[in-house]
């Protein structure tokens, strides 16, 4: 039997073809003025924390204007159809947010310089036509504000009928490696397509004052890139499974968060939700925004900085004492603090929690069960 007609061939086939019966879509043909009144209307959503992806300067914005003055070919734009015939942006943000800031329509506090709704873009850096640097919208002249009304682009419509999954991975093939995205930033847009609950929960939990200042060492950049919190989901993946860390952080977050949000893992969040405060409320209590930090170069004291393997190792080890910790113990808390510095300035903690090559089970469980042996000792 010819290789091409083979068992193997025939099922591939059919998989592919049962997959496709999950999915339906729709291609249109919209204005930037109809996508717009969308907007408004609230029947194309663009959600708070996707809207904070976007990212291109003021020159990118205004170069993206010009190409639509000068009708040139646009990628398309892709959706999710919602309930009611509204749809959900997953793809084409930087291009659709240019246009409000064109037309007075964007707030975004998060760029640099932030962006209040009602203020219109300044063209700039405009390379093609130089003549449109300087100008709003209101001073194009009707026959180009026309234009722009006018000015096309294809939407493909993934239907409310396909198959969630698919939605899922389709953003994240969108999404994955493209400019300035973070993993976490790709993880809260494209976990919304399986469920919400988890991601919610995570950016809930992230703003939490104990959590906030235990993490005050954090850049701006940090912040804005949302690894503030993919570092509340990195506490709930160790914690709850850590046996099944191999190497690839980005890939064991990412699966682990998938995991609870399609509820394949159990995950109580009332229980959690406390352990989560407790952790943060105690380590606020000892260390407060110096928790996570690094020892100076005396081994003398801690100094700025943030370490990802401080903040695994502690969180992570304070796990086995939590139930005897009281914050409102005062000698309690005084022996910890003593006991959490000195471990911070420990040549074999410092050992353990630099250089390249930690990302393993192997050092991860030694620096882990390094806190948790040296705190226990204190209590």
């Amino acid at each position: 039997m010819p290789k091409e007609a083979g068992p193997s061939i025939i099922a591939l086939l059919n998989a592919i073809d049962n997959t496709l019966t999950r999915v339906h879509t729709q291609s249109l043909d919209l204005s930037f003025n109809e996508l717009l009144d969308m907007y408004n209307q609230e029947e194309l959503d663009i959600s708070p924390d996707y809207q904070r992806l976007f990212q291109w300067p003021e020159g990118a914005r205004s170069r993206f204007v010009e190409s639509l003055l000068l009708e040139m070919p646009v990628p398309p734009i892709y959706v999710v159809e919602q309930d009611e015939g509204r749809y959900q942006l997953i793809d084409g943000l930087q291009r659709i947010s240019s246009y409000l800031h064109l037309r007075g329509e964007l707030s975004a506090a998060h760029l640099d310089p932030p962006v209040q709704k009602g203020e219109k873009l300044v063209l700039k850096d405009c390379d093609i036509v130089p003549e449109l640097n300087g100008r709003t919208y209101d001073d194009l002249g009707t026959a180009l504000q026309i234009r722009l009304k006018r000015a096309f682009v294809r939407v493909e419509v993934v239907r409310k009928g396909s198959d969630k999954r698919f939605k899922y991975f389709m953003f994240k093939r969108l999404n994955t490696g493209g400019e300035a995205l973070t993993p976490q930033q790709v993880r809260n847009c494209t976990i919304r397509l399986l469920d919400a609950r988890f991601n919610d929960f995570i950016i809930e939990l992230s703003k939490l004052d104990p959590f906030v200042h235990c993490t005050d060492s954090l850049t701006q950049g940090s912040k804005l890139g949302a690894f503030d919190q993919e570092l509340v989901l990195r506490f709930f993946a160790f914690k709850n499974n850590r046996n099944n860390f191999k190497h690839d952080v980005d890939d064991f977050l990412t699966e682990y968060m998938e995991a609870v949000s399609e509820i394949r893992t159990a995950f109580d969040y009332a229980a959690e939700r406390e352990i989560f405060l407790k952790t943060f409320t105690v380590l606020d209590k000892l260390l407060a925004d110096l928790s996570f930090t690094y020892a100076n170069k005396k081994r003398t004291g801690l100094t700025g900085g943030f370490s990802v393997y401080h903040y695994e190792a502690i969180t992570i080890g304070l796990q086995y004492l939590l139930d005897k910790i009281n914050p409102e113990d005062p000698a309690q808390v005084v022996r910890l603090k003593d006991g959490l510095q000195a471990i911070k300035l420990d040549p074999d903690f410092i050992r353990i929690t630099t250089g390249g090559g930690k990302n393993s089970p192997g050092p991860l469980r030694e620096r882990i069960d390094f806190v948790k042996d040296r705190l226990a000792a204190t209590l």
